[in-house]
This record gives structure tokens, sequence and C-alpha cells, in this order.
């Protein structure tokens, strides 16, 4: 195995990485998710107001992230390890990076196959796939809920997030809009003479162009060109 570059990596990743491997995008036109209306699923309002159905919309998407598996895109990043310092900072609750085979993976908004206490989101379980019923209790008694971020909640892992975009020699964007914050912002702590690479095949109208190069292509087949092209060029 090659020595190890020590350019630090940091990738950004969103629903688009995702939704190679058949999951549902964050978000469609009609404000709509897998049937859903966000704000009844996805906030924590929802919760409070009918705990079932949340319970029911994450149990079905656990089952399907279950079944999903990684695609090109999570291995190319992967197989980047072998030549970097590698971060990924994903806004998506899936394991698809973990079971890709990246080591290094931080989840912004939570992770899909654990559950927390509605009363502590310290006290965390791991469930795999299976599903959370009401009467399910964490160790304080009080009923266990999806491991997410919520709208209305804070994202705890936002200010370690913003320390490592700061440190990276390299930023690459995948499959992201760039519209939700706070994770939208996370790009402007990268240092500004860094090379940033965005993969999606639309590019936001905020980016600038003189700052990013883009690369506009689906994850699966722009992520392998642009790792194959980093490795490349620094090794």
């Amino acid at each position: 195995m090659p020595e190890k570059e020590h350019k630090k990596i940091v990738v950004l990743t969103g629903a688009g990485i995702s939704a190679e491997s058949g999951l549902a995008t964050f978000r469609g036109a009609d404000g709509l998710w897998e049937g859903y209306d966000i704000a009844d699923v996805a906030s924590i309002q929802g919760w409070q107001r009918d705990p079932k159905k949340v319970l029911d919309f994450y149990n079905l998407r656990r089952e399907q992230a279950a079944e999903a598996e990684p695609n090109l895109a999570h291995r190319a990043l992967a197989d980047l390890e072998k030549y970097f310092d590698v971060q990924i900072i994903t806004q998506n609750v899936d394991d698809l990076h973990e079971r890709g085979g990246s080591s290094n993976v931080m989840h912004l908004h939570g992770e899909l196959n654990k559950a927390c206490s509605s009363s502590d989101k310290k006290i965390v379980v791991n469930i795999g796939s299976k599903p959370i019923e009401l009467g399910d209790l964490a160790k304080d008694g009080s009923q266990l809920r999806p491991y997410v971020v919520w709208f209305g909640e804070m994202v705890p892992m936002i200010e370690p997030a913003s320390h490592k975009v700061a440190e990276a020699d390299i930023l690459i964007v995948i499959g992201t809009s760039l519209a939700v914050y706070p994770a939208a912002g996370l790009v402007n702590n990268a240092s500004h003479n860094i090379p940033k690479y965005l993969i999606d095949p639309t590019i936001p109208e905020i980016m600038d162009r003189e700052v990013w190069i883009f690369l506009k292509e689906n994850a699966g087949t722009g992520t392998p060109k642009l790792v194959k092209k980093l490795i490349k060029q620094y090794n």
C-alpha cells in the first residue's frame, strides 16, 4: 500500500450521494418525503403531535437504508483514504459511507441506525435496522426516538464540523444543494486559497465560479473521476 499523503481532504456530502443507492432525496418539489409532509415527520413539533407517525416514517426509512448498498461514489471516497487524510462530513443519516469503507465519518443530522431518549439525546443505543415502537423505552424511562436532528433542534456536530473544514487542504462537496443551514454555511469556514470541488448535476447559483471547480455530474460518475485525478496529482 502506498504511503499516505498528509494532505487533509474534507468531503461534505448530501442526499445526492445516497440517491444513487436508491434512497429518496430529502425534499421533493411538492414538499413531500416518501408521501409524508416534512413538517409532520421531521420536526420536533411533529413528534409532539403524533409520535407514532414519526416512528412509522423512520422505521420505513431505516428499513430502506438497511437494504441499500454503497455505490461507486462511496467506494471511491474510501479509496481516497489510502493516499490522504480524509474526513467525511455528511448530512445523510444512513450508514452507506461506513459500509462503503470510509473510516472517519461525521454525521451532522444524526444516524438512522441509532435511537435515543426523548428526554436526553446523550442516551443513545444502537438498533441497527430494527423498528422503534411506542412503549420502547430508554434507560431513563423515556420513550425512544430516532437519533436524528429535526427542524427546530440544535445541530450539535456543526461546531466540530466547522473546525474540520477550517483545517482542510482540499474541500469536496458532493450531492448537496447547500440550501439547508447551518450545514450550508460550513463551506465558508474553508481557507480561501485551497482547491474546492463541487460534484452535482445542478450547480447552485450561489457558488463562486472563480473559487470552485465544478463537475456537473452525478455522484456515482463524478466522484470516481475526481478521486482518480487527485491521487494522480498528489502522489
